[in-house]
């Protein structure tokens, strides 16, 4: 049940990524396509069904992330070009493309959020990577993390704890249940990926698993343990909770290498539909977790 590596194959080249003019830049393309073909995805689009969403389907997230990707050199340029004294103004340099990188995806899928999540961390991500390209730092998952960390400091406190608007969602979640999202994530230089799915991921492939399986398995793991603000979102603190719950209880069976495996993530995925409920935190973060897997040494 696990995605086509052919089909995953054609749609890069529909991207042509040669034409990306730096290398990041590719991988974080082959890590949204990934995600989104990696099936099944519980309450996620995916290329089986369009999970618990009835204004997106596989082929909205295709035109989204063509639309997306005519950015993502930009981002890697922008930290490429950031001098060493203006660290402090990353995140604020960056913002303007990452907006405009948003607009492009509402427009290519009719003000549909398929990848808002994902503007926000690979911007992120490839404009750290830029940097540190330029400062001829060697690239690893502990070094592109942590420099992540540092150009991130404080966003928590600047713009969810010291807002008083409470406009977004991010803003509500975090006033209501201390759920830092996102921003979150980038602060603690995506910690749940590197302490939960990156090392599942990485004991998977050394176990000689293919890469759809460890991906899988991966997400198992990041369903059991993230505090998924999407799920909170959908379906308060009890939506959470049973995501949580009921994937332990697949990882305790072994998730994805028990001779059922499939069909639990296919019963699963019918669970999260009946309940409304979409894991897209976890989405973003299993596209990370391939990223970074990337930079593994």
């Amino acid at each position: 049940m696990n995605y086509s590596t052919k089909q995953v194959a054609l749609l890069a080249n529909e991207l042509n990524l040669s034409n990306f003019q730096h290398y990041p830049s590719q991988l974080a393309l082959q890590a949204l396509l990934k995600e989104v073909c990696l099936s099944p995805k519980p309450g996620l689009v995916d290329m089986m069904n369009n999970g618990s969403h009835r204004d997106m389907n596989f082929n909205t997230f295709i035109a989204s992330i063509k639309a997306i990707s005519q950015w993502f050199d930009d981002f890697y340029l922008y930290g490429y070009r950031l001098k060493p004294q203006h660290q402090s103004n990353f995140l604020a340099g960056i913002r303007p493309i990452g907006l405009a990188c948003e607009q492009a995806m509402y427009q290519a899928t009719n003000g549909v959020n398929t990848h808002k999540g994902g503007i926000f961390a690979f911007g992120l991500l490839l404009g750290v990577i830029g940097y540190l390209q330029q400062q001829q730092k060697h690239l690893n998952v502990e070094v592109i993390c942590n420099t992540l960390a540092t150009f991130c400091h404080g966003i928590v406190d600047n713009e969810l704890a010291r807002s008083n608007s409470a406009q977004t969602m991010g803003e509500q979640l975090f006033i209501r249940h201390r759920l830092s999202g996102a921003r979150g994530e980038a602060e603690s230089g995506y910690a749940t990926v590197r302490q939960i799915s990156l090392p599942i991921y990485h004991q998977m492939q050394l176990a000689g698993f293919d890469e759809e399986t460890s991906l899988l398995q991966a997400m198992l793991h990041l369903l059991a343990f993230n505090q998924d603000t999407n799920l909170v979102s959908r379906g308060g603190l009890e939506g959470l909770h049973f995501v949580q719950n009921t994937a332990q209880k697949l990882v305790k069976l072994g998730g994805i290498t028990h001779q059922n495996g499939d069909n639990h993530l296919i019963e699963f995925d019918q669970q999260l539909i009946a309940r409304n409920l979409s894991p897209g935190g976890s989405a973003d973060l299993i596209a990370i977790t391939w990223f970074l897997a990337q930079y593994q040494y």
